[in-house]
């Protein structure tokens, strides 16, 4: 194995550590994207064995109601960055918690890939929401339109991933969930999933439609142009 890469890959999860919010996530993504390419994990350039973290994301909340795509998203995410993840909800609360797990360097971008995210989709439903009430609807059809949008993006999401690991079936076995991982979830034994409301009818389906374009479209780094990273 080459020696430069993998001094390549160790420098770029050592630049994950900046400050620099854009800096931290671009060197994350091309970190990830070489180990990918030449089937290394993170602790083969390091010389550093991971640890298996439970990282709770106490400020992400939705319910079955309001923003249930949240915790879809947590899933399809969750998933494609080698992680695990599940909520909580608390006694006499409606609202569920967002919990990743999974390696440290894997938890580390899939939380700011998710946070990227529900950042988007929240943007594009204030939109929706600001529209919608100006032209009178009701407050139970405005969140029925922005559920619809954010259900479509989780699902455009989840095929653009799909499509690419179609693509990249060489990179296999490195984008599973580390084995570590998959016994510590096997272990929990208070792990919440949650269903989801129903995002209106016929009605709804252009906005179900353009969430889907979105998700299709979402680029985790497309913030990052103007940001240099190691090469």
């Amino acid at each position: 194995m080459n020696n430069n890469i993998k001094e390549k890959i160790a420098k770029l999860l050592a630049l994950a550590e900046s400050p620099n919010e854009n800096e931290a996530k671009a060197a994350l993504l091309k970190a990830r994207a070489l180990m990918a390419q030449h089937k290394l994990r993170p602790e083969e350039c390091t010389g550093k064995k991971e640890k298996v973290v439970t990282k709770v994301l106490a400020d992400i909340k939705c319910t079955t109601m309001t923003d249930f795509w949240i915790y879809k998203l947590s899933d399809v995410i969750a998933k494609h960055y080698c992680c695990k993840n599940y909520c909580r909800k608390p006694p006499r609360s409606k609202a569920l918690t967002i919990i990743l797990m999974g390696l440290e360097s894997d938890i580390e971008i899939a939380e700011r890939i998710l946070r990227y995210a529900i950042d988007c989709v929240k943007r594009e439903q204030r939109t929706i929401h600001h529209t919608r009430k100006w032209q009178g609807y009701s407050a139970t059809d405005i969140r029925l339109a922005c559920n619809a949008y954010g259900d479509g993006f989780v699902a455009g999401l989840d095929q653009e991933y799909q499509k690419q690991d179609a693509e990249h079936q060489e990179w296999g076995l490195v984008m599973m969930t580390p084995k570590d991982v998959q016994d510590a979830y096997g272990n929990l034994s208070m792990k919440t999933s949650t269903s989801h409301a129903r995002t209106a009818g016929a009605w709804a389906n252009k906005y179900r439609d353009q969430g889907v374009e979105h998700g299709r479209s979402f680029k985790p780094d497309q913030r990052l142009h103007n940001t240099a990273i190691a090469r």
